[in-house]
């Protein structure tokens, strides 16, 4: 286990609540939460805000999963209800529609954002907050970011950037796959990228450093989504979540998703013999046998292994699920399949090509390049996002 930071990390929820709601004095406000949006006592953002005297609180925004997280899987949508804690109305964001409307800003002027990310491209708050810029762009609302760590460090960015031309959402901007960015650079990287005319403030955390891990920052772990169980979880997901691009599973429908992954047709030992081939640098494999209760394979037992970490700063998540499914396709060419549209919005490109911003993966895997070759080429956009993002970075 990680050694904790030296003195607790402070979120930008903590540091408003610390500061007596002073940069929304006067404002009316709307406020976009799940349930990770909690504070180190465990208190919730929207109950903190409800009962703050200072704060005029008009109304919640949710993002996919919900504002409280109960939306189990991808593309199931959720409608706007009254919250009956606060009787404030409660406006989805993954629904008829994913950004704010105008009518929905009418009656704010500061837009809050306290969202808890977990650094990958692929998943799709960041994506909201995209979304939640632009319209207040369009409808003149300030923004103001509560920033959160991100909980696989800020050291480090693996995979190809994304290529415009296989834009969706679960990913709309130029970045990597494991960006190693907070949610609040993330907010300033968007302005400047797309040159939004929007009034931004980001509230920074205190004592957070890039290469700290979450069980580092003395901060209390709350799932984000509900396949995002533990922080373990969020270290193998920016590789991981590529096999949704696939007819594998990803270990949704089990306890430990994105650690845990196969299909009927795998032989375990079969499979974990070959990786080890490989050498991947800090995991080893498992083999096991599971059966999901929902999602891919529902009630049908599936081989496959469960990755262990075991050295988190050498362990390169989308390596290591590139390497996993170009092992499957050695081993069972006639077995891997690629998911199939429709997958979060998009109607026509495969999954598997927008969730690896490009078509990139899946050329590289069927004409059976090295992983390793195909990882080569990831640096130098990787050296390009690093020296666009320097100036905005916000912390040591």
């Amino acid at each position: 286990m990680p050694q904790p930071a030296d003195q607790p990390v402070k979120t930008g929820l903590d540091l408003i609540q610390r500061e007596g709601f002073a940069r929304l004095a006067g404002q009316r406000v709307g406020l976009l939460v799940h349930p990770a949006a909690v504070d180190r006592r465990l208190a919730h953002a929207a109950a903190i805000f409800h009962a703050a005297g200072e704060v005029d609180l008009r109304c919640l925004f949710g993002p996919q999963h919900g504002l409280h997280g109960e939306t189990q899987d991808n593309m199931i949508e959720w409608e706007g209800f009254t919250d009956p804690v606060t009787g404030l109305r409660v406006l989805s964001l993954y629904g008829r529609n994913r950004r704010p409307t105008g009518e929905q800003l009418a009656g704010i002027d500061t837009l809050v954002i306290d969202l808890q990310d977990v650094g990958t491209r692929c998943y799709t708050f960041i994506w909201t907050v995209l979304l939640c810029l632009e319209a207040c762009a369009e409808a003149g609302k300030r923004v103001l970011v509560l920033d959160r760590p991100n909980p696989i460090g800020g050291s480090e960015r693996e995979g190809a950037i994304l290529d415009p031309e296989f834009s969706s959402f679960v990913g709309l901007a130029p970045i990597p796959l494991r960006h190693g960015l907070t949610i609040g650079e993330l907010a300033l990287y968007f302005r400047r990228r797309f040159a939004l005319d929007v009034q931004l403030e980001v509230v920074r955390m205190e004592g957070w450093r890039r290469a700290l891990w979450f069980e580092q920052t003395g901060l209390p772990w709350v799932m984000p989504s509900p396949n995002m169980p533990t922080v373990e979880t969020a270290l193998v997901y920016p590789g991981m979540c590529l096999l949704e691009g696939t007819e594998l599973s990803e270990g949704r429908g089990t306890t430990r998703p994105f650690e845990i992954f196969g299909a009927p047709f795998i032989d375990p030992e079969r499979l974990v013999a070959r990786l080890q081939d490989f050498r991947l640098p800090g995991a080893v494999f498992r083999p096991l046998h599971f059966e999901p209760t929902f999602q891919k394979h529902a009630s049908r037992v599936c081989g496959g292994a469960q990755i262990h970490v075991t050295d988190r700063h050498w362990f390169r998540p989308v390596l290591t699920a590139v390497s996993i499914l170009a092992v499957i396709r050695e081993l069972w060419p006639d077995d891997l399949q690629w998911k199939q549209p429709p997958y979060e919005y998009e109607t026509e490109k495969l999954p598997l090509d927008i969730l690896a911003g490009g078509a990139w993966l899946r050329e590289g895997i069927e004409a059976a390049r090295e992983p390793g070759q195909m990882a080569a080429g990831w640096q130098v956009g990787l050296d390009g996002f690093a020296r666009e993002i320097g100036e905005l970075l916000r912390y040591e």
